[in-house]
């Protein structure tokens, strides 16, 4: 089924129910300039009942019996699968990426409400003998995990169906209320999710879908109603945020430069088919997305070239087309954006293999070389399908240049040898090292998450649970045990 392409006002999701505000929010296809939709925007008064819903009703939402939570997710999970083509193109028309990707993406995300309805049934108190010194004799500990409350989630552009999977599933596992501001880039997908929110038994209060520009979300991220924040995207207002409400727990999942090690030992077909796949997916939109590739000397010469054939066979243009594999950036803004730090990169003396251009808010999946280490396209995160090599002498060199960075999120290591995928386990500065594939592999059940400026936290459905709890203990005394 087609998206619809009409610019009806759509609304937004106020404590379960539908809602207008008195402002309006545009969104455009960044491919072709349409108009995709238009959502309205709460008023202030609005987001102030949204957030008086959600703490009225944290008490009821920790009660909820587990089987009403676990149901409530399997028929989100459901209903995304029925209406996976339709949200889909939704995706693709709002954000650009292209359909087979969009297509991955629901698909992920149908998987999400399936895992957290899984891990919502799962998620109970243990037990613990106490016993175990004279003085405990007796005694009996019961540790369950209770939600802190409301929670705040603040979503990016770049996955607007299954990042904001990635918060509102947890927290309606482990009965948590949970406010959703989308990106202003992309909120249509979070509202059709709202949508099918509002098909389930979850008590009013439960979820909010509220579309405000950014530059009022301070007021949500102060708001002591709501004593979680779980955002997703830059460096510099994530931290900004957990600097801002230093009391609150603040979960933080941002960027990265994520390298892809070539040692000597690799398959350069499979690593160099994957490597140019990865860089440029989603126009290089992923915090996991390829940006440094660090090859072993030995194989550089050879592997160079089956990766500038790999990136030659890419497919650019019309995201809605099937074929499609690189389409636009989320705005033109952002490709000149890239377009600038290649062209300040070269201008430095690197060498450009491939790419460097520019067609609108589409870029050239684009290969640099000879790169300086203080260029942006190596220190900071391109966001755009950019990759830069980087020829080292060893493993010890490799290993080092994937930790000289301030980020750390997610790297890949290709190699045949297991005694280096556990160095590289033991050595890299990073949430997740994934071996024989590249850093942008993320499976949603597994921890996902990074150290340094790379974020504070891990998602994925029983990681993210735990993030969103804390333990509390039930001693009870004179039993026989």
């Amino acid at each position: 089924m087609d998206v619809r392409r009409d610019t009806d006002l759509r609304p937004f999701w106020l404590a379960g129910r539908p809602a207008t505000g008195d402002a309006e929010l545009t969104v455009t296809n960044s491919h072709d300039g349409r108009i995709v939709g238009v959502a309205s925007v709460p008023t202030a008064d609005q987001v102030e009942e949204a957030v008086a819903a959600a703490h009225a009703v944290s008490r009821q939402a920790a009660a909820l019996p587990v089987h009403v939570r676990a149901e409530a997710l399997a028929h989100v999970s459901r209903r995304l699968a029925e209406r996976s083509e339709e949200i889909a193109r939704l995706i693709t028309a709002e954000n650009g990426k292209p359909i087979q990707w969009a297509r991955g993406e629901v698909g992920r995300a149908v998987a999400t409400f399936r895992f957290a309805a899984e891990e919502a049934r799962r998620f109970s108190g243990a037990v613990q003998r106490l016993d175990t010194e004279p003085a405990a004799q007796g005694r009996l500990a019961y540790v369950t995990r209770v939600p802190y409350g409301p929670v705040l989630a603040i979503t990016p552009f770049n996955f607007p169906l299954n990042l904001v999977a990635h918060k509102v599933a947890p927290a309606i596992a482990v009965g948590a209320p949970i406010i959703v501001k989308p990106a202003p880039a992309t909120p249509l997908s979070s509202l059709v999710l709202g949508e099918i929110l509002v098909e389930t038994d979850l008590p009013e209060g439960m979820f909010s879908v509220l579309p405000v520009p950014n530059d009022r979300a301070g007021a949500l991220v102060t708001d002591p109603r709501l004593p979680v924040v779980s955002f997703t995207g830059s460096g510099p207002v994530g931290f900004a945020i957990k600097d801002q409400v230093p009391r609150k727990h603040v979960t933080l999942e941002l960027g990265g430069n994520a390298a892809a090690v070539v040692l000597g030992d690799a398959d350069l077909d499979w690593a160099a088919s994957r490597i140019a796949l990865f860089s440029n997916y989603q126009a290089g939109q992923s915090c996991i997305a390829v940006q440094r590739v660090i090859v072993e000397d030995s194989v550089a010469e050879e592997f160079t070239g089956k990766l500038l054939s790999a990136v030659g066979t890419l497919v650019t243009g019309d995201p809605e087309d099937d074929k499609t594999q690189v389409g636009p950036l989320v705005s033109e803004d952002a490709a000149v954006r890239v377009e600038n730090w290649v062209a300040e990169a070269v201008s430095a003396g690197a060498r450009l293999l491939t790419g460097g251009t520019r067609d609108g808010a589409t870029v050239a999946p684009t290969v640099l070389t000879d790169v300086p280490s203080d260029a942006k396209v190596v220190s900071e995160e391109v966001f755009g399908p950019v990759m830069v090599i980087q020829r080292v002498g060893s493993v010890d060199e490799a290993f080092a240049a994937v930790n000289d960075s301030k980020y750390g999120l997610q790297a890949g290591v290709f190699t045949r040898s297991l005694d280096a995928a556990f160095r590289a386990n033991r050595e890299l500065e990073v949430g997740g090292v994934i071996i024989g594939d590249v850093p942008s592999y993320r499976a949603d059940q597994m921890p996902y998450g990074g150290v340094k400026e790379s974020g504070i936290g891990r998602e994925g459905l029983h990681s993210a649970m735990d993030d969103l709890t804390y333990e509390k203990v039930m001693v009870l005394t004179g039993l026989a045990l």
